[in-house]
């Protein structure tokens, strides 16, 4: 086949798929809560009676990936297991017992001419969401876009492709089951890479807007080459910071937890900041709970200073995402130096304070501007599910439409509906 023809295949797939995406929207903007319910609870029946199908495609692409000796980063995110295959059908359950946020009123008021006027919420139409290695991904995408009432076209990485048909299969069974359209989520059935640029430039018939999950280069391609609105985030370099005031034994659990709970994940921490008030307590026992935990430091002089296996950090260590076990550690002047410095080098993801004054907790909490603050917790909350929204698509550091976790009511836009009696503009 040449390359022309080829090419001329895969736009006619594309196109395809839009416009069956854009039929189901249709069909899904008006369906009823108890058919979308319906839906994702068989899909989630599906899941857990298909995890043997599902294991087996993973341990293909696990074997794939192995071979093509990926890093151990994206490894983790491509595992399932088990656990991993119960807690995909738990977060569906879960988005089965949120409220639907379709047609719902947002806001309602009356005007002095007798203007009825509400503002309810509506489904953004047709999401296309391009993401790398996390199989669950498709679980959590297709069951939000669909409790919200969005048709969703789901490009995922050519190294999760057998997971991700494992998973998509099932909740095509459950759409079937309640009688939605099949179309309502599709999943591009090519690893031609070309097919992510025709979701960024060349379907702008169909999509409404595109969510991109992965690393840095494909989050930065799809907001350069993008025809349609995006949600999403660059990049997650996360902040810990251990003020004087904070209970040295809670600063180890949480920065221990904030940075090797899960190394891959955007919440993970990457910057440890450490106020100099308290480095004679808190800096050599914080950074030995890491260090003995396998994770290497890199740190200013005064963090050097504490511990003899620390690196040294370069000026592109407090930019960067490490997505690893390594960390980068400074010593700063207090809360506003901690707040300085998360200015100057953070991404607006999220960041922790670890305080016992309340004071300067809240001073921190209402500074800094990242999409997700915490006191007293771990970065690795940045999570939809562990906010309630029972599952997330991303975690968004625009400032337009949506900020954080990316769930059902994310996932909505809304319209006017304007009632009169006969009323006319003068």
């Amino acid at each position: 086949m040449s390359v022309q023809s080829a090419s001329a295949d895969l736009g006619e797939l594309m196109e395809r798929l839009g416009r069956n995406a854009a039929a189901a929207a249709s069909v899904l903007a008006l369906a009823g809560t108890e058919a979308k319910n319906a839906a994702l609870s068989a899909a989630a029946g599906a899941i857990r009676a298909g995890a043997p199908r599902i294991l087996e495609a993973n341990a293909r692409d696990m074997s794939a990936a192995r071979a093509a000796d990926v890093t151990s980063a994206l490894l983790d995110r491509l595992a399932l297991d088990d656990r991993r295959v119960e807690s995909m059908a738990r977060g569906i359950e879960e988005v089965v017992a949120l409220q639907d946020p379709i047609g719902t009123t947002a806001a309602a008021w009356q005007r002095p001419n007798g203007l009825r006027i509400q503002r309810v919420r509506v489904p953004l139409g047709v999401i296309g969401i391009i993401y790398e290695s996390r199989p669950n991904v498709t679980a959590d995408a297709g069951a939000l876009c669909l409790k919200s009432g969005n048709a969703v076209i789901l490009r995922g990485g050519s190294e999760s492709r057998y997971s991700n048909a494992a998973i998509h299969a099932c909740l095509g069974e459950g759409l079937k089951s309640a009688g939605l359209p099949v179309d309502s989520i599709q999943l591009v059935p090519t690893t031609d890479r070309a097919a992510v640029g025709y979701m960024l430039a060349g379907m702008t018939d169909y999509l409404d807007v595109i969510v991109p999950r992965g690393g840095k280069s494909l989050v930065a391609r799809v907001q350069q080459e993008a025809r349609v609105p995006v949600i999403g985030h660059l990049e997650g370099n996360c902040h810990v910071y251990v003020d004087r005031d904070a209970d040295v034994r809670m600063a180890q659990s949480i920065a221990l937890n904030a940075k090797m709970r899960r190394t891959g994940i955007c919440g993970a921490a990457e910057t440890l900041l450490i106020d100099r008030g308290c480095i004679d307590t808190h800096l050599v026992p914080v950074i030995r709970t890491l260090l003995e935990a396998g994770c290497e430091v890199r740190g200013d002089a005064a963090v050097q200073k504490a511990d003899e296996r620390v690196h040294a950090a370069a000026e592109e260590d407090w930019f960067t995402e490490y997505l690893d076990a390594i960390i980068a550690a400074r010593v700063v002047d207090g809360v506003d130096g901690a707040i300085a410095h998360i200015a100057r080098y953070g991404s607006a993801h999220t960041e922790s304070i670890i305080t016992g004054n309340q004071a300067t907790a809240e001073r921190f909490l209402q500074r800094v501007d990242s999409a997700i603050v915490l006191h007293n917790a771990s970065t690795q909350f940045a999570d939809g599910g562990e906010f309630g929204m029972g599952a997330e698509i991303g975690i968004s550091t625009d400032r337009f439409h949506a900020r954080g976790p990316v769930g059902v009511e994310q996932l909505t836009s809304y319209k006017y509906v304007v009632r009169g009696a006969g009323q006319i503009r003068p």
